[in-house]
């Protein structure tokens, strides 16, 4: 397991997170329609293609190529932009769930002709160690592991204005 990606080691520290959007606030908040997840994919598609376009057309130009981490399980739409674009896919499940999606993308790879071995596999983990999922993750072909504790719930009132 490695903290940081062969992406991105050692060359700076921007990645493009994105996905379709699955929290109905966050869209609201911003003013933009929550729509329906085949629309929040075909206008992740389209924006990815725009962003490709531009970056292209930098001046000055990043210094390294700017990585693209995609995050859903989508297996017919979401996996197929992540064969396309991303040089990270973060999925969500367990070892099992996150093998069939391996091949899943690897297959979406085989189709437009590009090797799945340059997309790093990266999942979530919740209130579990290392020791306890790491080695399933890893063997399966998961590299990047974020591990997610839950905060303590401290009363703010003390600190308020």
């Amino acid at each position: 397991m490695r903290a940081l990606s062969s992406a991105t080691a050692g060359r700076g520290r921007l990645i493009l997170g994105i996905g379709a959007g699955w929290n109905e606030k966050g869209y609201d908040e911003y003013g933009y329609e929550f729509g329906t997840p085949g629309s929040r994919l075909t206008a992740l598609g389209e924006g990815l293609e725009r962003i490709e376009r531009r970056w292209q057309r930098l001046n000055p130009a990043p210094t390294r190529k700017i990585p693209v981490l995609i995050g859903g399980n989508g297996e017919r739409k979401t996996l197929r932009l992540a064969a396309r674009y991303a040089d990270i896919w973060h999925g969500f499940g367990d070892p099992g769930q996150l093998a069939h999606r391996h091949s899943v993308l690897d297959a979406w790879c085989a189709e437009i002709g590009r090797d799945p071995a340059q997309i790093e596999r990266s999942t979530r983990v919740f209130r579990r160690g290392p020791d306890d999922v790491g080695r399933d993750l890893v063997d399966v072909g998961t590299r990047l592991i974020q591990l997610v504790a839950q905060s303590p719930n401290f009363d703010p009132a003390p600190v308020k204005d």
